[in-house]
């Protein structure tokens, strides 16, 4: 999930060096924490949200293979 989230952020903001993920693994879940430079922060959310809904929605569907659930939180 982390590769998936890692792609999909990199083709979308500008300074590909401010790119952090961290993965937490629960039992049932996995949260996944990504942050971007503040000036990249509007593209990953996109207008009115869709940008970072659309990515919830991929994410979800690659986490039901592995049987997790999938969140992504964005972090400053």
């Amino acid at each position: 999930m982390k590769e998936l989230i890692s792609c999909i952020a990199e083709n979308l903001v500008d300074n590909k060096e401010a790119i952090r993920i961290k993965e937490i693994g629960g039992e049932k879940t996995t949260v996944i924490e990504l942050s971007v430079d503040k000036n990249d922060l509007g593209k990953i959310i996109g207008k009115e949200g869709k940008t970072i809904k659309a990515i919830r929605t991929i994410l979800n569907a690659a986490s039901k293979k592995s049987g997790k659930k999938a969140v992504l939180e964005i972090i400053e």
